[in-house]
Parts: structure tokens; C-alpha cells; sequence
């Protein structure tokens, strides 16, 4: 039974505002819903202007796109499936956002061995829900300087997992659950900072 506009993302707010983008029919990809996206970008509203933001298992652009769209200066969309990452180039075109957002078509986890040009302000980590990729990531992004000095990081599961382990000097700030989703923004703050 159809129900709507199926492969669709509507970007909710700022400079992109109510555009609609398509994306593959791809197993395991899944946007975030709306609700639980107009819930976080409200907790991530202080810190996006100017952010450098990466998005891991950007499957739909959902939140990448949102962040560029509500003042992130610039995004790194991570996306393994080679047609999903077309797509994701499709609609930064689209969007007009070429010098401001890059594909990387690629395992997340292979990225995250090597240190970046520079570390994020901001870092969305939705893996497919099934995968059980989560407690791997973590300890990638705190280990190989992705991380700017007061870093948020936004996590998604299925809400009947046990969340794992943070990282030393990750503090959830905020959490939540919203349908099949359980969802948290974490702050670091890197105690070494200050020695």
C-alpha cells in the first residue's frame, strides 16, 4: 500500500527550508523522522553556525543537509553505497551547496583510522540500525583527532538496544525516543585542554 511520497527527505528549516530531496530505495536506509530532527537541531541550534559537521551513514543527507541548511559552514557526507552517494551528490547540486558539502563514498569505519584535514564541531552518527556498527565508531572518532575541542556528537539507535559505552569525557547532554528511535547529543570536553 503507497502511502505518500516514498524516497522523499523535506529539509525542515533555514536556508533550504521545505525542499524536498529523493533518495535511493536502499535497504537499512531510513531518515530520521522529522520530529526527532526539529528536536535536535533545536538542542544543536547555538552551535551550528560556522560548524564543520560530519555526517557518518549519510544515507538520505537527512541531518547533514539540515545542518548545512541552518548555518553549518561546512559538511563531510559519509555514505558506503555507491548509489546513495550519487544521489547525495545529486542533491548538493541540487541544493546549490557544492563548495560548502562533499561526498565521500566509503566505509565510515575505514575513514575514521586515519586522522582528518581537520576535526568537526559536529558529528552525526545514525548507522543502519541492524548493522550493530555503533560501539565500533566511537572509539574511532575519540582516538584519531576528528573530534574538535567541544564537540557535539548526535547518536541514533533502535530503542530496544542497550546504548554502549561513551568514551572518556563524552557527557550525554540531552536524550530521547521518538517511534523505533532512541536518540542522544553528546558533549566532549577535553579535559587535556586546559594542561
Amino acid at each position: 500500500m503507497a502511502r505518500g511520497p516514498a524516497n522523499r527527505v523535506r529539509i525542515i528549516g533555514g536556508e533550504f527550508g521545505g525542499r524536498r530531496l529523493g533518495f535511493p530505495d536502499q535497504r537499512g536506509l531510513r531518515p530520521t523522522a522529522d520530529r526527532v530532527r526539529e528536536t535536535l537541531f533545536n538542542w544543536l541550534a547555538p552551535h551550528l553556525p560556522g560548524a564543520r559537521v560530519l555526517d557518518l551513514f549519510a544515507g538520505s543527507g537527512a541531518l547533514g543537509l539540515e545542518a548545512l541548511s541552518r548555518g553549518a559552514d561546512a559538511v563531510l557526507l559519509v555514505e558506503q553505497q555507491r548509489a546513495v552517494a550519487q544521489k547525495l551528490r545529486d542533491n548538493v547540486a541540487l541544493l546549490g551547496a557544492g563548495e560548502r558539502a562533499r561526498v565521500f563514498q566509503g566505509d565510515a569505519r575505514r575513514l575514521l583510522v586515519d586522522a582528518p584535514d581537520r576535526p568537526f564541531d559536529i558529528i552525526f552518527v545514525d548507522p543502519p540500525y541492524a548493522a550493530g556498527l555503533l560501539a565500533g565508531i566511537l572509539p574511532l572518532l575519540a582516538q584519531h583527532g576528528w573530534l574538535a575541542p567541544d564537540a557535539w556528537i548526535y547518536l541514533e539507535q533502535d530503542s530496544s538496544h542497550d546504548w554502549p559505552d561513551m568514551p572518556p569525557g563524552w557527557h550525554i547532554h540531552r536524550d530521547g525516543v521518538g517511534g523505533q528511535a532512541a536518540f542522544r547529543l553528546a558533549h566532549v570536553v577535553h579535559e587535556s585542554a586546559s594542561a
